[in-house]
């Protein structure tokens, strides 16, 4: 995917001069998560680094899967935060380490890298998951073990509801607002553009079922129709074919239809209903789950050249926080790659664990849980550059860590409440940032 996130708050030039500095300079401790050495089964394999009570962490991450084409560069934004940290001095004196496992977008294979992490590898915190149903399969197994779960990008409201039930003790946070917001903002975007009545279809998941119940609760509100309200479209990611599937939801003329899918699945799902011809002037409405070209270039192409998905709309968490420009040219210069969606809440995932760390001077989950709302959203400086961020703590001073995905000010359930970026696919399968929105309520 080669679409940049739209940026609108640039933060001062000396942010983006302190990161480079200090990654050239190494600084103290420059012992980081390159080190780390491939292990049997396409895993990561510890450094030795971790072992003498330095800060150990996971990464629990879509390298391969449904969400490869989004998830695939996830671990690397967690290297580069742990390399940052590390080039400054470090966490509570010594080198930070990470465990990079591949969840496959799987919940069976997250919930058995998870445990690996908790239990083997004897984590403190670990980046993930992705998918909102691997993290659901991760999540108690992270609670269970004291280990500090933050994922940059599972968005189900479910996690909300259970957080709010006391089911993860503290045990868990997310960089990216969830769906409860970004479904009301795809709302307000169909109202925006004058859709009346729409359809909907779903991955029949946490992610997918949770976005769809918001979704139709809010364009409801505003007065749409949805027109299967009563017979929800919810696709089965394992089914062989998907033509019923497409048929149904983009029966009874719709003005558009609100997809909610994943990348590989979903693409299937499209091509059915092109084949069928089905989807002629109907807007499909897509959300963050594939906001990649790669999931375009997976729908094909029609016979005149152009994108079958040509002029479809979507929205996706926006990053627009004060630390984006100088992030954005931190990422350019060591991976050579532009920012794509989701790797700035990943960063931000992997430096609120290793702050959290730091004030509570413990390489643990439990010393992470009692300090990760303090370093996100507490009293203190706003500060948005990592190195200045946990100077400040060793110096003993409060601090509010203002991310390259925004605020990141979590609250008591974990949740952050961000902005949204409207999205569209060109005719040559590419995808541009047209606009923002806001949740309809």
């Amino acid at each position: 995917m080669n679409s940049r996130i739209e940026q609108f708050l640039k933060p001062p030039l000396a942010i983006s001069l302190t990161l480079t500095m200090l990654l050239n300079a190494g600084c103290n401790n420059t012992q980081t998560a390159t080190n780390e050495t491939p292990s049997p089964g396409g895993t990561t394999a510890a450094p030795t680094a971790g072992e003498d009570g330095g800060l150990k962490l996971g990464a629990l991450l879509p390298i391969t899967g449904d969400l490869a084409a989004i998830g695939q560069n996830m671990p690397e934004a967690a290297s580069l935060a742990v390399d940052t940290i590390n080039a400054c001095g470090g966490v509570n004196g010594k080198p930070v380490t990470l465990v990079k496992e591949d969840d496959q977008t799987d919940p069976a294979a997250g919930a058995s890298a998870m445990t690996k992490l908790a239990e083997a590898d004897k984590v403190a915190g670990v980046v993930g998951s992705f998918a909102s149903s691997v993290s659901g399969a991760a999540v108690d197994i992270a609670a269970r073990n004291k280990v500090m779960l933050i994922s940059p990008g599972s968005t189900s409201p479910v996690f909300t509801d259970r957080a709010k039930k006391g089911d993860f003790q503290g045990y868990w946070a997310r960089t990216a607002p969830p769906d409860t917001y970004q479904a009301q903002a795809l709302a307000a975007l169909a109202q925006k553009q004058g859709y009346k009545n729409v359809s909907t279809v779903a991955i029949n998941n946490d992610y997918g079922v949770g976005f769809e119940q918001q979704f139709v609760q809010a364009f409801k509100k505003q007065g749409g129709k949805i027109l299967n309200a009563d017979k929800p479209v919810r696709y089965d990611p394992k089914a062989a074919t998907l033509d019923s599937e497409a048929a149904a939801a983009f029966a009874n003329k719709p003005d558009a239809v609100a997809a909610i899918l994943y990348g590989e699945t979903g693409s299937l799902l499209l091509q059915a209903a092109y084949k069928q011809g089905l989807s002629k002037g109907v807007t499909l409405l897509l959300t963050d789950g594939v906001y990649s070209e790669d999931f375009i270039k997976q729908a094909g192409k029609g016979a005149d050249g152009k994108s079958i998905i040509s002029g479809s709309l979507g929205t996706v968490p926006g990053a627009d926080g004060q630390a984006l420009e100088a992030f954005k040219a931190l990422w350019k210069e060591k991976t050579g790659k532009d920012i794509t969606a989701f790797i700035p809440h990943t960063w931000d995932a992997a430096v609120l664990l290793m702050l959290a760390a730091e004030a509570a001077k413990s390489n643990t989950g439990e010393g992470i849980k009692s300090k990760i709302r303090e370093v996100a959203s507490g009293p203190g400086e706003e500060v948005s550059d990592a190195c200045k961020a946990i100077e400040l703590i060793r110096q003993g001073k409060k601090i509010n860590y203002q991310g390259a995905s925004g605020n990141v000010d979590i609250d008591e359930n974990g949740d952050v409440v961000g902005s949204y970026d409207v999205w569209t696919v060109k005719d040559d399968g590419t995808l541009a940032v047209i606009d923002k929105v806001k949740p309809a309520n």
